[in-house]
């Protein structure tokens, strides 16, 4: 089972911001999307999410067109994580985690849901700022806290029902070092739950170790898609980035 884009083109007004984009995220595996600003990464992913229609082209979820998919049933089959989610009211980091399970009223699973969450909070290091008003934390807690939130609405009460699809806009924005690394761990293992991963990352080297397939996008048009190894050739990467770069025998990429 797989989340397919077909053809998928879209304009800005007399802007093409992509161009016939065809590309595939199974089961199990994590695709990530790099390339320069301006590219057309967002506007991608936002297709896939179903808050932008492309001009031309269709998303398909397990045989089922986006389209046709209302807001919960999507909210079924992907979990999402945008680059900028403001929040306007003064939540807890508690709250703010919660609104990622749409079903938490429903009492058959009241007594599994909050264990979720503390565990999804004890995974993600927010045990100590669940109580703490979320707009007073910084940027980078800020981030875990949404990415808690993605990991809560991919929960499920039964084992019988299968959580799907993860799409993140640079969930490693903003994050330290220590952070970046456990966040892509975390990301990793839910992959091999069988949880398929589209992710957007400005890393390349991140993209490198824990990805298993890259889509290189410029100027709207997927330029490379493949393993680390077949897509990060330092040539491409020159001539989309205009910097000089090599990439070692264990892929990592250095900038000169």
């Amino acid at each position: 089972m797989s989340l397919i884009l077909k053809n998928i083109s879209y304009k800005a007004g007399d802007v093409n911001i992509l161009n016939d984009v065809s590309l595939s995220v199974e089961k199990g595996e994590i695709v990530s999307l790099v390339g320069p600003n301006g590219a057309g990464k967002s506007t991608l992913l936002n297709i896939l999410t179903g808050d932008i229609n492309p001009d031309s082209g269709e998303v398909f979820y397990e045989n089922f067109n986006l389209n046709e998919l209302n807001i919960l049933d999507r909210s079924f089959y992907r979990s999402v994580m945008s680059q900028s989610q403001q929040i306007v009211f003064d939540f807890s980091v508690k709250e703010i985690i919660e609104m990622g399970w749409l079903d938490k009223g429903n009492a058959q699973f009241s007594e599994h849901f909050d264990q979720a969450v503390l565990d999804i909070s004890s995974v993600c290091q927010l045990d100590n700022l669940l109580e703490r008003k979320f707009n007073r934390l910084s940027g980078g807690e800020q981030r875990r806290v949404h990415f808690a939130r993605t990991l809560l609405q991919l929960w499920r009460p039964s084992d019988s029902m299968d959580p799907a699809y993860m799409l993140l806009d640079e969930p490693t924005a903003n994050l330290d070092l220590y952070f970046e690394i456990k966040l892509m761990e975390i990301i990793k293992k839910k992959a091999v739950d069988n949880v398929g991963v589209f992710l957007i990352l400005h890393d390349l080297n991140l993209a490198a170790k824990f990805s298993d397939k890259i889509a290189l996008i410029n100027k709207g048009k997927i330029v490379s898609y493949g393993t680390p190894r077949e897509v990060l050739e330092p040539n491409i990467l020159e001539e989309i980035y205009n910097l000089k770069m090599d990439v070692d025998a264990n892929l990592k990429v250095s900038y000169f």
